[in-house]
């Protein structure tokens, strides 16, 4: 009919996505706050307790709210498999498996204490014991959505916050399952069901596993011959979809074979190209899962019950951070690493509100109260970011780590990136020829001990670009890496040749083979820890038993450049092809 507006509803809730995304991501990245916050405020904004509670008095609005909150759903379930993938892309199966003692033990520990204590307190509370448990472990849950975004992977405080959320997303369906058992006309047909998921799900895992080491190789391989970056990304999202369907199919968590598959092209060497092809996605996709959070919240509601849900919220939140304190000092973790996890991780989480859904279908408890405990997991969502500041704060007040001082950025100065043994070693060499240095590490303890011995070290994460930025990269006489983490160093290398084409830089290898890797990343010299004892070795011996030190300290020179000649021919012959950084993002 003439004059009445007429909108399209996929076109106006995509108008409201994208334009947040262009105003959220800007503004709060200029006032170094986490999109996070604004992703949320957005969904209140919009969403049908917001501007959305009007649309029918004012039709414009449909312009700048969105009309089909469950239609997001999907859209938002899918950000947490991107996020997911690319945890599992920074991740490798060296690096999980050095994990194994926090994961199964630090975080076996955290979900249990803290799940069996909140459903006992419910239950003295007069919750039915049943509901109580199910309370107690959806609460115990925390936001890998929106934790590890914040934390990241290769800090102690990331490394303590990956290893209890892993287990808490591999304990996702086992809960879940557990909580259908618990109803009263199910207990039979639920544990059932769990046994077949756990095999099941065990055999798919075990086939992607297989197929993903023989296929993944050879199938992005394919794709960078190509040149064609539309291909290249086809072939991450086929991976992804379908590793999150295999596992979806058992049963299991969609999330699992996401990481699963991140995990697997981590030990290819397309992960570089994987990763920064998917991360727009990932960051669009998570924005819409945090405005469906946003949008979840009643500020009415909030305002009728305003005291006891703060309470609730302030409650669980001290309780979780306190255990979760405790277990990492438990642990052997830092008083600082300890109070800053516990703190960050003392939130609810997205999979909180599954598990109330799942046992709010199962009957264990009354939709009001389902609906409370929502409003109360969407608030501690919301204050996530403040948390991580909070945390921050206090772990710097409880023990002090040393601030980054990134000194005089405009010397040319070399930058060793790690300070244990080798970092002090190459240290020491360059005060010697009296060169300027200064040292990054992200161990506090390290940083503390070489600076008690005079060295110049900073603390700060090299993996994170502007750390390096501030500390004048662009000036630098060249960047020595002598940390012993293979799969890092090579991402750090590959980073660095793209960011500063003609920088020097030298890398510490294990061997030969992690020798080789490093010069395909980009490494000016790879420095292969084996071959160095070698030739100490032989040059010992060779003056020991009387041979001149001239001609042995000539020919150790002379195998020392053949031996590198021959490392760098392995690995122009090993190279494949692959798909530029460049030629993605153009």
């Amino acid at each position: 009919m003439a004059g009445e507006l007429s909108f399209s509803p996929v076109m106006s809730d995509a108008l409201v996505i994208l334009g947040s995304a262009g105003i959220v991501i800007p503004v709060f990245t200029r006032f170094k706050i986490t999109p996070v916050i604004g992703f949320i405020l957005i969904g209140i904004a919009v969403g049908p307790f917001g501007l959305g509670a009007w649309v029918y008095d004012y039709e414009w609005l449909n312009l700048i709210t969105i009309s089909d909150p469950e239609g997001l759903a999907p859209f938002a379930e899918f950000g947490i498999i991107l996020l997911l993938f690319a945890i599992g892309l920074e991740l490798s199966f060296k690096r999980l498996w050095t994990l194994r003692r926090l994961v199964f033990g630090l975080g076996a520990m955290e979900l249990l204490v803290i799940g069996s204590s909140l459903a006992a307190v419910l239950a003295m509370m007069g919750q039915y014991w049943t509901g109580a448990l199910a309370l107690g472990f959806a609460l115990a849950f925390s936001s890998t959505a929106i934790v590890l975004p914040i934390s990241g992977t290769k800090s102690p405080v990331g490394r303590a916050a990956l290893s209890m959320l892993l287990f808490e997303d591999i304990m996702i369906v086992p809960i879940i399952f557990i909580l259908g058992a618990l109803a009263p006309f199910a207990q039979s047909e639920g544990a059932d069901a769990l046994v077949d998921t756990l095999w099941q799900g065990g055999l798919v895992i075990a086939a992607l596993l297989v197929i993903g080491r023989i296929a993944l190789p050879r199938l992005f391989a394919q794709a960078a011959r190509t040149k064609s970056p539309e291909l290249f990304l086809a072939a991450s999202l086929l991976v992804v979809i379908g590793a999150s369907l295999a596992t979806a199919v058992v049963g299991l968590s969609p999330i699992v074979g996401a990481l699963i598959a991140g995990l697997l092209i981590a030990e290819t060497e397309y992960h570089g190209e994987v990763e920064a092809i998917m991360e727009p996605f990932k960051g669009l996709a998570l924005g819409i899962f945090l405005i469906t959070v946003g949008m979840s919240i009643d500020l009415v509601s909030i305002w009728d019950n305003l005291w006891p849900i703060l309470t609730a919220v302030l409650l669980v939140l001290t309780f979780k951070a306190l255990v979760t304190g405790i277990l990492l000092r438990l642990m052997g973790a830092r008083r600082s690493t300890a109070a800053e996890t516990g703190i960050l991780m003392a939130s609810p989480s997205e999979t909180t509100l599954i598990v109330l859904t799942a046992a709010g279908s199962a009957m264990l408890i009354q939709p009001g109260t389902a609906q409370f405990w929502q409003i109360v997991t969407a608030i501690g969502l919301t204050v996530t970011p403040l948390l991580a500041m909070l945390g921050r704060a206090i772990g710097r007040r409880v023990e002090p780590v040393p601030e980054l001082d990134e000194g005089d950025t405009s010397e040319p100065r070399v930058i060793i990136i790690g300070i244990g043994r080798v970092g002090m070693l190459v240290a020491d060499m360059l005060t010697a020829h009296e060169r300027p240095y200064v040292a990054i590490d992200s161990d506090a303890d390290l940083i503390s001990a070489a600076r008690k011995r005079g060295y110049r070290a900073i603390f700060g994460d090299a993996a994170r670009g502007d750390v390096l930025d501030n500390l004048g990269i662009e000036n630098a006489l060249a960047v020595v890496l002598t940390m012993d983490e293979p799969v890092l160093s090579e991402r750090l290398i590959s980073k660095l040749r793209k960011d500063n084409p003609e920088l020097l830089i030298v890398g510490r290898a294990r061997d030969s083979q992690h020798a080789a890797d490093l010069y395909r990343a980009g490494a000016s010299h790879a420095v292969p820890e084996t071959l160095e004892s070698s030739l100490q070795l032989s040059e010992a011996v060779l003056g020991d038993i009387g041979v001149p030190m001239g001609p042995v300290i000539a020919s150790i020179h002379a195998k020392r450049d053949e031996l590198r000649e021959q490392i760098q021919r392995d690995a122009d012959l090993a190279e494949k092809p692959k798909l530029r950084t460049s030629t993605i993002q153009a």
